[in-house]
């Protein structure tokens, strides 16, 4: 059983986060050469995938970034490798073992329920204050005041949103903390490149898919640590958009896709007028303005976006009336559908309005570009998908369910809609008791082919990457990685998915380009997490100003012709 010992060493604590730190010796703005990082993740862009796009010509902005770049084409984002524990290892330099987030969806050994039902099923219980309740901890659209919307419910314009659009309520809560709500920045165990940048007096801004992704401040009273956030939720309804246009000039003044509204994700077309206005919030604070354009900022120091088209033109298959339309690859060599091009084309566009802007601005030059993904997506080869339901018996997590925390029936995994575990295309468990891990480790062995189990990970094999569940209120018990295109979903939507340890899912695109660089192509093994200390020392500061840095030994990006004026 967790002790309070044990809740307040893996905890919550503000204090590593506000202890004082050494500031840089000029102020970022008055720096010769690098003053400002873009940080780009392309969700699920693989290296290949940047490789065949500059090859085949339909990504020239990218590929013009190329030619001042550093390319690295082993990089490997977190394991898991889902968009919670992929944006934090690219924000605070660490691994779900120090950071404490590994799914979206997860469990906590120690906190308690939400005290109202989250809108995607996490059921409010009973916290009892002073022990270890244990409850399935949920970061992502669920949470949001009304996740219909896409301005998540809060109080904020049509096209808007922001970390207002969170309900309180429906956050689980720290019983060794007066019962509150842990919120994303608190619920993460390391600080982050924001809070570091900010405390030196740097301009911070960053926009993301979900209000609760204000969670890249860390640990912080009200995610102070982003002067400017912006979250429009990703899955919300969609709606036009009027006076928006796409960089590759497509009108959003009315729904570009009327066969799929429900979310923005569902469409190829939709998700595409979605992600214009993150681009749009870079453009307006490469002016000189906050994210709406309303008000006149400072040009970040530290600022970006995640795009979502990639991703939804890798894994979607639409409906369109009777007709598919399906993304993804046609090989395993990653040529890609025309659907998937188009979101590459998009995005590269995209990135290219970005370039421009900066060029207009005189900011070019002193502005550090990288991107990058979050994760990646699993499987590039069509041949390899195959799909094992929930609801039914064969996933890791229906073969042991007696094993499982008891959970009410919307979260039971036998229930369409219900959270239930966290299986995607990896099963990620969590059991009611830990000393039942080799009983339900037999079991799913027992039922390996059945579950499509290709590796599972517990007791040393776990803890030579994990802190033991035994001390760690939030590491799993068990993790399954099933054959490479095996995903656990009963949804006929997607052919791919991510969140597996498997070479598609976390092997992603890393470019790092200045227009003093010289093109290199690097095939050293590098990981996103080195992304955070190289942002700190492009900027002058400490990478060790970061907990993760210190903690993991997290290593700087190597090859990069960086000045070290700290």
């Amino acid at each position: 059983m967790f002790t309070r010992i044990k809740a307040a060493a893996i905890g919550l604590s503000l204090a590593a986060a506000l202890a004082p730190h050494s500031f840089a010796q000029n102020h970022l703005n008055e720096r010769e050469h690098i003053r400002r990082v873009l940080l780009i993740s392309i969700d699920g862009m693989h290296a290949v995938d940047f490789e065949n796009c500059v090859a085949g010509g339909y990504c020239p902005s990218l590929a013009a970034l190329g030619k001042t770049g550093i390319n690295y084409t082993r990089t490997s984002t977190s394991r898991p490798s889902d968009s919670f524990p992929g944006l934090m290892a690219l924000v605070s330099g660490g691994s779900p073992k120090t950071v404490g987030a590994y799914y979206d969806v997860a469990y906590d050994r120690v906190l308690a329920p939400p005290s109202l039902d989250t809108g995607n099923g996490v059921f409010a219980g009973t916290c009892t204050p002073n022990v270890a309740n244990g409850t399935t901890t949920e970061y992502e659209e669920g949470v949001d005041v009304d996740q219909t919307k896409l301005n998540g419910g809060g109080p904020y314009s049509l096209m808007d949103g922001g970390i207002y659009s969170i309900k309180l309520e429906r956050l689980p809560r720290d019983p060794y903390h007066g019962c509150s709500p842990v919120l994303p920045w608190n619920f993460v165990r390391t600080n982050t490149i924001f809070g570091v940048i900010h405390a030196s007096g740097g301009y911070t801004a960053w926009s993301d898919k979900h209000p609760v992704y204000a969670s890249v401040s860390g640990p912080s009273k009200n995610a102070d640590n982003v002067d400017d956030y912006y979250s429009p939720e990703i899955n919300s309804g969609v709606i036009a958009l009027p006076g928006i246009t796409t960089p590759t000039g497509k009108s959003c003044s009315t729904i570009r896709d009327t066969f799929q509204t429900g979310a923005w994700t569902d469409s190829f077309l939709n998700v595409q007028c979605y992600d214009t206005l993150k681009v749009n919030a870079i453009v307006n604070e490469i002016d000189g303005k906050t994210h709406n354009g309303l008000r006149k900022a400072p040009v970040p120091n530290i600022f970006g976006m995640n795009f979502q088209a990639v991703s939804v033109g890798q894994k979607l298959i639409e409906k369109q009336g009777s007709a598919k339309i399906i993304g993804g690859y046609t090989d395993a060599a990653a040529t890609t559908t025309e659907a998937l091009k188009d979101g590459i084309l998009f995005v590269d566009a995209s990135v290219g309005k970005m370039v421009s802007e900066l060029k207009s601005r005189g900011l070019y030059d002193s502005t550090l570009i990288i991107i990058t993904a979050k994760h990646g997506q699993s499987p590039i080869d069509p041949n390899r998908f195959k799909e094992l339901g929930k609801g039914i018996t064969n996933t890791p997590a229906n073969v042991i369910a007696s094993y499982l925390p008891p959970v009410p029936a919307p979260e039971n995994p036998n229930t369409p809609g219900g959270i239930g575990p966290t299986e995607d295309d990896i099963s990620l468990l969590w059991l009611a008791d830990s000393s039942n891990t080799q009983s339900a480790v037999d079991l799913i062995e027992a039922n390996g082919d059945a579950v499509g189990a290709g590796q599972i990970f517990y007791g040393p094999s776990l803890t030579t990457m994990f802190n033991s569940p035994a001390t760690d209120s939030r590491t799993p018990d068990i993790i399954v990685q099933p054959y490479s295109g095996v995903i656990y979903t009963g949804s006929s939507k997607k052919q791919e998915e991510h969140g597996g340890f498997a070479q598609d899912d976390t092997n992603v695109m890393l470019l790092v380009s200045n227009p003093s660089f010289r093109p290199v192509t690097l095939t050293t093994f590098v990981e996103t997490m080195q992304v955070a200390p190289t942002i700190l020392k492009a900027l002058g500061l400490d990478p060790d100003r970061l907990d993760a840095v210190r903690k993991e030994g997290t290593a700087v990006l190597p090859g990069l012709p960086l000045r070290d004026d700290r």
